[in-house]
């Protein structure tokens, strides 16, 4: 036995899941690490496994899930936690992901994403919590620029000069139009983190699962993250719908949240390409450059927006398009760069 399993065996030996059978769940791109309990008297429940000498933190999701749920939305339920050791025990939302549910049941795809968008609308209406950060134009910039540091840096070649036309250009148009900072986003709000919950009623019909990097930002930016997902193909109409029902039930101004929508999402989608090859060329994660081509597809789609109008020539001139052979280079120099 490892030493971190003694510490989880000691963990569970103080919870009411002392016993417990243990299997593994899916992981994310973090260092965290998932496992499912059943117990005969309690039932199921998930242990998070989060080190603290790799970097977690257990602190901002406890504290971001306790303020979901006093919304009366459906973030796990904390039954035991450990902090200096990064183990939490949470309640077992089921495995019923929207990812997995949509293929199953094609009818509920719009239910679904109607019910996250109302997620949004009750979220953004309450206070926000004390002490989060905020996702700022200038942040928000440099995280774009992470497109530039790995994907085009690996892909073809490093270009400083591209890198700094392209901020001068796009930091302005952030902080004119998308530099509000009102509202909790989750900033991983997508259909591998929202479990559909049909016994609940409302917008708690929704599970979530992944909070933990919650920031001040602007109101588009997780409707964004809903729509424009980097790992499934949600439909124009359904995407142009949901667009209508939070402008409709926030009484946005549609033609100022629209732009800050298509700005957000050409931001998101850069920081994508950049943290994907990065997955991939220093984590050894290779099939995340398998998703490039469609977070391309939806930056595209971005970069036609009128306000984009000075930035997409830039992009289109400086990121190289993930053909096969882009995407094959990407992969051989992630077999060839040893990880830090």
């Amino acid at each position: 036995m490892s030493s971190r399993d003694a510490l989880v065996a000691g963990f569970l030996a103080r919870t009411d899941w002392a016993g417990a059978t243990i299997a593994p769940l899916a992981g994310d791109a973090s260092n965290r690490r998932y496992l499912r309990l059943t117990h005969p008297e309690h039932g199921p429940a998930v242990l998070m496994d989060a080190p603290p000498a790799k970097g977690e933190d257990v602190r901002p999701f406890t504290r971001i899930a306790r303020h979901l749920s006093s919304l009366g939305l459906s973030a796990p339920a904390i039954l035991a936690e450990d902090e200096a050791n990064g183990f939490l025990l949470l309640e077992d939302l089921g495995d019923n992901l929207f990812a997995r549910t949509i293929p199953r049941d094609p009818a509920l795809e719009c239910p679904l994403y109607e019910a996250a968008t109302d997620v949004l609308l009750t979220l953004h209406t309450a206070p926000l919590p004390p002490g989060l950060a905020p996702y700022s134009p200038q942040l928000m910039a440099d995280l774009a620029a992470l497109a530039f540091d790995w994907y085009l840096a690996h892909a073809r070649a490093p270009d400083p000069g591209a890198r700094a036309d392209f901020l001068a250009a796009f930091l302005p148009l952030l902080e004119r139009h998308a530099g509000d900072q009102t509202v909790l986003i989750q900033r991983d709000y997508h259909a591998e983190n929202l479990l559909w919950l049909p016994s609940r009623h409302g917008p708690a019909r929704v599970g979530l699962l992944d909070f933990q990097d919650a920031m001040t930002g602007h109101p588009a930016y997780d409707l964004v993250s809903l729509l424009q997902d980097a790992r499934r193909d949600v439909p124009p109409d359904i995407e142009q719908a949901m667009i209508a029902r939070y402008i409709a039930g926030s009484s946005q101004n549609r033609d100022a949240f629209e732009t800050a929508y298509h700005l957000l999402g050409a931001q998101r989608n850069l920081r994508i390409l950049g943290v994907f090859a990065r997955l991939c060329i220093r984590d050894g994660k290779t099939h995340y450059v398998d998703l490039i081509p469609r977070v391309w597809g939806l930056l595209q789609r971005d970069l036609s927006h009128p306000a984009l109008a000075r930035v997409a020539p830039l992009l289109r001139a400086a990121l190289p398009e993930p053909t096969p052979e882009t995407l094959r280079t990407l992969k051989e120099k992630c077999a060839t760069i040893p990880t830090p």
